[in-house]
């Protein structure tokens, strides 16, 4: 194929037109800019409530079965267009549910995880790396990249819980693996309660609600170490009547509601709130906390990664 004429070009549709024949894209009259003052709201604010994820869970247990599935869990997709994946743009939470006597196959792959867990008994477990790790109501649970993670449910209870994984990050920049276990499940021969791997309930609940209050009646906790590299984890506690208002910030939160019940405020929405539900807070909206009676919640954030590129800003008020 001959190169285009540009020399020739009588106008500039017709560069246009010759640009396209050799995949290049004018920088100067660009449909949509690739540069702008402040962050794109691309992504809502959105609420999901657990007693609709949990019945939806209820019923896929009878219909869904975890040896032909690789989890049996329920995606938060932001409801935007384009989009059946990603809760906020680096994060993804979703909830999933094992049965009794049931087990969920082991693999490892390039995304962090985290869980938190809303219903469960001391024999329930994540297994990781060979250990048996407990998953009670308010647990907080990591499997970093690589680390091989697999569920058993010992109990005679159904368990609940959410995972939240960086998978929309490693999609957009592409470095993917995934491996199942060649055991099915991993062999795990103990269980280690005090793994570091655990934030249990009953050990932060009570440093948390013994901690400075950052602002009236509320009061933060971050869970680590161990620390991921992608995103962290903070616990809030709001006494009944609290309010705690968050400035527009470049990283992107999802809340879930480890106890209690409130709402979340946005310029144009408000959410109410209760245990297991759970709440996405994209970047640059501003937002408010309020309890309604005493409660707490898990923040999850990307505000790691955003560190670790110097892109953390909050909206300066005058």
């Amino acid at each position: 194929m001959n190169p285009p004429d540009f020399a020739g070009a009588g106008d500039l549709r017709a560069l246009y037109a010759m640009l396209d024949q050799v995949q290049m894209k004018n920088g100067w009259n660009k449909p949509t800019p690739s540069l702008y003052p402040e962050p794109k709201q691309v992504f809502v604010p959105t609420r999901w409530k657990y007693e609709h994820a949990r019945a939806a869970l209820d019923k896929a247990g009878d219909l869904v079965d975890p040896k032909w599935a690789e989890r049996r869990n329920l995606i938060m997709a932001n409801p935007v267009p384009g989009n059946d994946y990603a809760t906020v743009t680096s994060l993804v939470g979703a909830y999933q549910m094992v049965k009794p006597g049931e087990t969920a196959r082991s693999h490892r792959h390039s995304p962090n995880a985290m869980r938190v867990v809303i219903e469960g008994t001391p024999t329930t477990y994540t297994i990781v790396d060979g250990a048996k790790i407990p998953m009670e109501p308010g647990d907080v649970l990591l499997t970093p990249m690589g680390c091989w993670h697999g569920h058993s449910n010992e109990s005679d209870q159904q368990a609940y819980w959410i995972d939240f994984l960086d998978a929309p990050l490693v999609q957009l920049l592409g470095p993917m693996f995934f491996e199942h276990h060649p055991d099915e499940l991993e062999r795990a021969d103990r269980v280690d309660a005090a793994s570091p791997m655990r934030f249990a309930f009953s050990d932060y609940c009570p440093r948390l609600l013994t901690s400075p209050e950052i602002v009236a009646g509320v009061r933060a906790l971050k869970l680590g170490p161990p620390t991921l590299l992608t995103f962290d984890r903070t616990v809030f506690s709001l006494v009944k009547g609290a309010r705690f208002q968050q400035a527009r910030t470049t990283v992107s939160r999802i809340y879930t509601v480890v106890r209690g019940s409130g709402h979340s405020v946005f310029e144009h929405a408000m959410f109410e709130w209760g245990v297991g539900d759970m709440i996405a807070v994209p970047n640059w909206q501003r937002h408010t906390l309020s309890a309604t009676e005493d409660a707490i919640l898990l923040e999850v954030s990307d505000e790691p990664l955003l560190n670790a590129f110097g892109w953390v800003r909050e909206e300066r008020v005058a």
